[in-house]
């Protein structure tokens, strides 16, 4: 009895596992709020000169016309690109990167897609990443790095011209620009929906564990 009543009494003395460290939590709420602000300041901005045949609503857009878009966008723009710098040099220098998204292989993500659609992907172990996750926050970031690029070059085209041309242009940037934002629209949903679903990886990206 009594070392049952010690097992239970270290098991309950046992901190929790952190899931995730306080440097990705900070990085991770700003880095949201700044790409709400840009998207929704964003919007506005593609409302002044559509490239399709829609405008987005203003109940959705930030700024109320393009002058206040544009000064919302640029306030963001910094946050979001000191934000992403510091994330990719910590992911990098503490080896987050290698050790939760590499390796990905074709055969992987096939066999989690199907377990995903099928109801049978499991969560149980948050600091593991399958396959699908891999290769979206892989994707995700190289998506986050063309938009500020593609950013750039729209924001100075005369002053980044060899930036601008490596996107073909001024008009083709422009059009990178916006596939770079819906495909980050896409992410932000399916990523939202997922938190949803899998309540204790909500929890763990609040509290770390």
């Amino acid at each position: 009895m009594s070392s049952i009543a010690a097992h239970e009494e270290h098991a309950v003395a046992a901190p929790a596992k952190v899931i995730q460290p306080a440097w990705v939590r900070t990085v991770h709420w700003i880095n949201a709020v700044a790409m709400i602000l840009m998207i929704m300041s964003g919007w506005q901005i593609y409302n002044a000169s559509p490239l399709f045949s829609f405008r987005f609503s203003s109940s959705i857009t930030l700024g109320g016309w393009l002058g206040g878009a544009l000064l919302w966008h640029f306030a963001a723009m910094w946050l979001l690109m000191v934000n992403g710098l510091v994330y990719l040099v910590l992911g990098f220098v503490t080896g987050r990167f290698r050790k939760k998204l590499l390796p990905i292989t074709p055969q992987g993500v096939i066999a989690d897609t199907k377990a995903a659609l099928t109801g049978k992907l499991s969560h149980a172990d948050l600091t593991t990443y399958n396959y699908v996750q891999k290769l979206l926050y892989a994707g995700i970031i190289v998506v986050g790095v063309l938009i500020v690029l593609s950013g750039l070059s729209i924001w100075k085209p005369v002053q980044l011209q060899y930036l601008t041309a490596l996107f073909g242009g001024y008009d083709i940037a422009r059009y990178v620009h916006f596939i770079c934002m819906a495909l980050i629209v896409a992410f932000l949903v399916v990523h939202v929906a997922l938190a949803l679903l899998v309540p204790k990886s909500l929890r763990a990206m609040i509290i770390g564990r």
